[in-house]
C-alpha cells in the first residue's frame, strides 16, 4: 500500500548511428538523454485510482473496487507476458473510450490498465528490479507500437549508452557526457512506413542499398571505438571525429530515402554556425541531434537555438548518457521540476 508521495523519473533516449540499418542486423547505438519523464504516485483517500498525463491532455479516474472485481483472467497467468490483440481489445472494454478520443490518449490509457491490473492483481510489490522493469516496461511499448525493438525500455531503464544489434542489447562502459541539442521538427511521420520504404529500396536496388547499410554498421562500430577512447582521456581530435561519423550518417540516411527538407533545413542551419546534425530515430522529420563541442562559446549556443526556434522548430539543450529509471525525493528535485509537479 502507497502510504506517501513516491517520485520516479525516467530519462528519454536518441539513437545516435545505426538507424535503419538495425532492422537489417547492423549496430546501433542508443543514449539516454537528461531530458526525463517524472512519474509521481501518491496515495488516494477515495478509493479511486486516477492517471494524469497533461503533456497529451489525458486526465483518467476509475474505481478501485469496480477494478477489482473485473474478471482479469483474460490477462494470463505467469511472468510478464506480451498482450495480445484479444487482450487489447478486452482493455479498450474496460477504458470505455468516448468516440472522439484521441490516438495518443487512447494509447496511453490502454499502457497504463495493461500494466496496472497485470502487475497489481499480484498483490505484492517487488524490490527494485532494473530486470522486471525493464520487462514491464517492454510490455507498455508493445501495446503502443506492436513491435518494438526493446532499445527504448533498455535505455530508459539502465540509462547510459547501449549497443544493439539482432536483439542483443550490451551497455557501453562510461560514455562521455556528450552536450548535444536535441531538435523537433515538429513534422509528424510513420516509422513503419518509412521502414517498409527502406527495405522496399533494398529489394530494389541491393547492390547498391547493401553497401550503404554496411556503411552505416561501420559508422557505429567506429563510433563506439572512440567513445571508449574518450571515456579515459577526451581529445579535442576525438569530437572532430564525431562530427565526421554524424555528416556522413546523415548522407547515407538520405541515401536511404528516409531524410526530409525539414531536416536538410536544421542540418543548414546548425553547419552555418560551425555545428553537425544528424536525424534521430525513422527520420522523414521528426527530431534532430547537434553535438556541442567544448569550449563553445555560450553565444554561439544560444542563436544556433534560437535560429533553430526561428524556423518552427523545439529545440532542447541537454546530455547524453543520464542515469536511467530513479527514484527521487521532492527536495532532491530541480525548482522548475517541483514547480511543476505540485501544479499538477
Amino acid at each position: 500500500m502507497l502510504s506517501e508521495v513516491l517520485l520516479v523519473s525516467a530519462p528519454g533516449k536518441v539513437i545516435l548511428h545505426g538507424e535503419h540499418a538495425v532492422v537489417h542486423g547492423k549496430v546501433a547505438l542508443a543514449v539516454a538523454l537528461n531530458l526525463r519523464t517524472f512519474l509521481q504516485l501518491e496515495p488516494h483517500s477515495k478509493g479511486k485510482v486516477g492517471l494524469h498525463l497533461p503533456n497529451i491532455g489525458v486526465e483518467r479516474v476509475w474505481d478501485v473496487a469496480k477494478l477489482q472485481l473485473l474478471d482479469t483472467n483474460f490477462l494470463g497467468q505467469g511472468d510478464v507476458t506480451a498482450p495480445t490483440p484479444e487482450q487489447v481489445e478486452k482493455l479498450k472494454e474496460v477504458a470505455c473510450f468516448p468516440e472522439d478520443c484521441a490516438v495518443t490518449e487512447r494509447l496511453a490509457v490502454l499502457a497504463f490498465l495493461y500494466l496496472y491490473l497485470s502487475i497489481c492483481r499480484k498483490q505484492r510489490w517487488t524490490e527494485q528490479d532494473l530486470e522486471l522493469i525493464n520487462k514491464w516496461a517492454f510490455q507498455g511499448e508493445r501495446v503502443i507500437h506492436g513491435n518494438p525493438s526493446g532499445v527504448d525500455n533498455a535505455v530508459s531503464t539502465w540509462g547510459g549508452a547501449l549497443r544493439y544489434q539482432q536483439g542483443k542489447i550490451s551497455p557501453l562502459k562510461r560514455p562521455p557526457a556528450l552536450q548535444i541539442l536535441l531538435t523537433n521538427t515538429k513534422v509528424p511521420r510513420s516509422t513503419k512506413a518509412l521502414v517498409a520504404g527502406v527495405r522496399t529500396r533494398l529489394i530494389k536496388f541491393p547492390e547498391i542499398v547493401s553497401p550503404v547499410l554496411t556503411s552505416i554498421d561501420a559508422i557505429s562500430q567506429e563510433c563506439e571505438r572512440v567513445l571508449g577512447e574518450m571515456a579515459a582521456a577526451p581529445a579535442p581530435e576525438q569530437y572532430l571525429v564525431l562530427e565526421e561519423l554524424i555528416d556522413m550518417n546523415q548522407h547515407h540516411l538520405n541515401a536511404l530515402g528516409v531524410g526530409h527538407a525539414s531536416l536538410d533545413q536544421l542540418c543548414r542551419v546548425t553547419m552555418a554556425h560551425g555545428l553537425h546534425s544528424k536525424l534521430t530515430g525513422a527520420g522523414g522529420g521528426g527530431c534532430g541531434i547537434t553535438l556541442l563541442k567544448p569550449g563553445l562559446e555560450r553565444p554561439e549556443v544560444e542563436a544556433t537555438k534560437q535560429a533553430l526556434t526561428g524556423c518552427g522548430f523545439d529545440c532542447w539543450e541537454t546530455s547524453v548518457g543520464a542515469p536511467g529509471v530513479s527514484v527521487h525525493s521532492a527536495a532532491s528535485l530541480d525548482g522548475p521540476v517541483r514547480q511543476a509537479l505540485r501544479g499538477l
